[in-house]
C-alpha cells in the first residue's frame, strides 16, 4: 500500500531548514493529513503527548539529543513508525543501536528516490501495525464479552437457581430466540437481576 492510497500523520524532527524543505514536499496532501515539524527532542516529546503519529522522521543530530532515545521511544509505542536520518560516518553504528528496537535509518546524504522508497517501507509496516490493532481490539472486545455472559451465568445460577449448564443455555436461547447477541442477553440479564 503505497503513500497515496492512505493517509497519514507526520511528525518531522529537523533542525535544518535545507532538509525541511527538501523534506515537505515529499509528503502530498493527500496522503498526509497532518505535518508538523519541530526542532528539537524537547519539542518532538511535547509534540508526540499531545498526538500519536504515524510516522516519525528525525533529522539527527539536534541542537539539544542526537534523537537516538526518542526515536526508540517512538517505534515502541503503539502504532507509529520511526526513521533517523543520520550523518553517513555515523550511519553503521546508528544502525546498530536502532535497527533491533524497529527504527528505519537512511545515511545523510541521500536521494529524494531513497526517501521515497523509505517512506513507503514505514507505510508497509504502518499497515501492518494497523491490522495487528485491529485483532487486538477483536480479542479484547470477545474477552469482554466473555466476561459478561459469565456474570450474566453466575447471576442466573445464585438469583434464580439454574445450573451452570442451564444458565448457558437459557441466554444461548435467548439469544437465539430474541435475535440477539449473547453479549446484549447478558447485559440485560445482569440489569435485572444485578
Amino acid at each position: 500500500m503505497g503513500l497515496k492510497e492512505r493517509s497519514y500523520s507526520v511528525l518531522l524532527v529537523s533542525s535544518s531548514g535545507k532538509m525541511n524543505e527538501a523534506l515537505l514536499p515529499l509528503f502530498p496532501d493527500a496522503a498526509c493529513d497532518v505535518v508538523k515539524t519541530v526542532p528539537d527532542v524537547s519539542a518532538a516529546k511535547r509534540a508526540f503527548a499531545d498526538r500519536a503519529y504515524d510516522f516519525v522522521i528525525v533529522n539527527s543530530p539536534l541542537p539539544d539529543d542526537p534523537g537516538i532515545r526518542f526515536a526508540i521511544d517512538v517505534s515502541a509505542s503503539a502504532g507509529s513508525v520511526a526513521l533517523m536520518l543520520v550523518r553517513s560516518e555515523l550511519y553503521g553504528e546508528m544502525t546498530e543501536r536502532v535497527t533491533e528496537s524497529g527504527v528505519f535509518t537512511l545515511a545523510k546524504p541521500t536521494s529524494r528516490q531513497m526517501i521515497l522508497i523509505a517512506l513507503n517501507w514505514m507505510s508497509g509496516v504502518r499497515e501492518r501495525l494497523r491490522k495487528t490493532e485491529k485483532k487486538t481490539l477483536s480479542v479484547e472486545e470477545k474477552m469482554e464479552e466473555i466476561r459478561i455472559v459469565n456474570r450474566a451465568k453466575w447471576l442466573l445460577i445464585d438469583r434464580q437457581g439454574m445450573t451452570e449448564a442451564d444458565a448457558h443455555r437459557y441466554i444461548e436461547k435467548q439469544a437465539m430466540d430474541l435475535c440477539f447477541t449473547r453479549r446484549a442477553v447478558a447485559e440485560e440479564i445482569i440489569d435485572r437481576l444485578g
